[in-house]
Parts: structure tokens; sequence; C-alpha cells
């Protein structure tokens, strides 16, 4: 007769059940800036969100500051950091983040944006289409309009017909029963895009 097994002496061990985390790609670094206005708001918010997303690497505002003092190293941004750097009390001689950021706006952003996109906006050789596609043109066009707080109606039409590829406006213009509506600025983004993948076939 074959021998009986004995009973375990102990409870049997389980696999503590696996947790995942989220994984995050680490955030991108922030290009050096060096105090052009068409990227002094692109470097900002690439500051901050890196910021954001590296909490634990920031404890104080003073190691923030510093940090992206660090990439302000050519023309005027460099004086401003080497400023900063150079007063008796360094990056302490502001109090907190908040102190610094508008200190950073007062410096680099412009006055008065909104009259100067409006300007903009009147100069199709600034803000026309020119060798961009049709999707660069809408996105930059609808970035000019929410700064100028451009109003919608037949003069914002215009302005972005006006900005258009001359090819582009002629094949608009030759529409009959499709040709948009000039007082909805996204009916001319509709039919444009239309018009524009016909003439990509």
């Amino acid at each position: 007769m074959a021998a009986e097994l004995a009973p375990p002496t102990s409870a049997p061990i389980f696999a503590a059940p696996v947790t995942f985390q989220p994984w995050i790609q680490c955030p991108v670094l922030p290009d050096t800036y060096g105090s052009t206005y068409s990227s002094r708001e692109q470097f900002l918010q690439s500051c901050l969100t890196y910021i954001h997303l590296s909490r634990d690497t920031f404890n104080s505002n003073m190691l923030k500051i510093a940090w992206v003092l660090s990439y302000m190293k050519t023309r005027c941004a460099s004086t401003y950091a080497l400023q900063v750097f150079h007063h008796p009390r360094g990056v302490g001689s502001f109090p907190d983040w908040a102190t610094f950021e508008k200190d950073f706006c007062a410096e680099f952003f412009l006055l008065d944006p909104a009259k100067t996109v409006t300007l903009m906006l009147y100069d199709r050789e600034q803000y026309g289409q020119g060798k961009c596609t049709l999707d660069e043109y809408i996105d930059l066009f609808w970035a000019l309009v929410k700064q100028a707080t451009y109003p919608n109606g037949l003069q914002l039409c215009l302005t972005f017909q006006d900005g258009l590829h001359p090819t582009l406006v002629e094949c608009i213009n030759n529409l009959v029963k499709s040709h948009p509506n000039n007082e909805k600025i996204a009916s001319w983004y509709e039919v444009a895009q239309d018009q524009w993948q016909l003439m990509e076939i």
C-alpha cells in the first residue's frame, strides 16, 4: 500500500500581484533661448512642461529659476541671465517662481501682442501661406487670429483668402455651388482643405 502523503506543514505561498506603473516618456529638454519673440512662448512652455513632469528634481524655486536661466545662452537672453547671476542675491533676487515668470514676460514678451499681431494680419508677406502646406498655414493663421482677438466675419475671411496660395485662391473662386461662406471662417477652412487635396492628387 502506498504511503500516505503527509499534510503540508505550512500554507502555500502565492506570488504577490504585480502592479504596473504607468510609463511616462522622459520629457524633452527645452531648446537654447536667445530672446527671439517668435520662440519665447515655446521656450517658456517647454520649461514649464519639463518642470511639471520632473517635480522630484526641482525641489525649490531657486533651482527652477537657475535651471531655466542655464538655457538662456545667446543674445539678449544671455545678458539677462548674467545680470541675474551677478546680482548680489543672485537667483534669490526672485522671491518665488511667479515673480520670475512675470519679470521674464516683461523682458521678452511684446508690450501689446494683440496690436502687434493685428498689424501682422495686414501684411500677407508676414502671415501668408507661401511655401507652407495648407494645414501649416491654417494653424499659423488660427494662432494669429486668437492672439489678435480678430472677430469672425467678412474681414477675417478676406484676410485668410488674401494669404492663401494664388493657385488655390483661383480654384476656390471658380467654384459655384460649393463656394465658401464669406461670413464664416470655418467654411473657408473646409473648402480650402478640400480644394488643396484635389490639387495634390
